[in-house]
């Protein structure tokens, strides 16, 4: 069976409320959707995050699935499928672990900057090297991998379409290569808005299928974002 975890659209990074879909995100969403619509996948199953910007992803695909005259079950939300909190983790590396060069630098904006720092902090949040943070590296890992065992078991019916984050479906892939949690962070962070990233479930499992695929961005890659 196949289970398709989709990577949010391009959320409105660097404002007031990051939560929310930007211009360009939409724009993403609904060629998104319009490519999943063209294909013979015939979802059984829709699970979505319970975040705004996973709900208005999924409200962009099916808007495109009835515009080329397709359906859509209705979405089951799972707060499992929730991206672990940024902001806390970046806090707390900045406050526990940080130099003074990088705390300098926490204000900006610019993805050179950005990149390297949310790296050293999620990497310390895997090692378990920081403690002022809402959840730990295991407690999120725990539930993934739950609400992964939800989408597979819902897969039974047929494929499922599941809408989440960067950092849940990096740690199941991670989970499902057994690799070391570094990589999970590699996988993070490479990650890219509205990408397609197959699972399979075999004997209560998830294997890994492929990565970060953008078929119905390939026109142009102006249209491809991290963050």
């Amino acid at each position: 069976m196949a289970l398709l975890f989709v990577r949010h659209a391009q959320a409105s990074y660097g404002t007031d409320d990051y939560d929310r879909l930007s211009p360009l995100g939409w724009t993403q969403a609904g060629h998104l959707g319009t490519w999943l619509a063209g294909q013979p996948h015939g979802f059984s199953r829709v699970r979505v995050g319970a975040m705004r910007r996973h709900r208005e992803t999924f409200e962009a695909i099916r808007r495109a699935f009835a515009e080329s005259g397709h359906a859509l079950p209705d979405p089951q939300e799972d707060a499992d499928l929730n991206e672990f909190d940024h902001g806390a983790v970046i806090r707390a590396y900045l406050i526990e672990r940080a130099d003074a060069d990088m705390r300098a630098r926490a204000s900006s904006h610019d993805p050179s900057v950005v990149g390297p720092m949310l790296y050293a902090a999620i990497l310390a949040w895997a090692k378990d090297e920081l403690n002022d943070v809402p959840e730990r590296w295991d407690v999120f890992g725990e539930r993934v991998a739950r609400a992964g065992a939800i989408a597979a078991d819902a897969g039974r019916d047929g494929p499922v379409l599941v809408v989440s984050s960067g950092g849940v479906i990096a740690r199941l892939a991670q989970q499902a290569l057994e690799v070391p949690a570094a990589r999970a962070v590699d996988l993070n962070l490479a990650i890219r808005n509205a990408s397609i990233n197959e699972f399979s479930a075999r004997h209560g499992q998830l294997r890994f299928g492929s990565f970060n695929t953008l078929p119905h961005l390939a026109h142009d890659r102006r249209l491809w974002t991290h963050f």
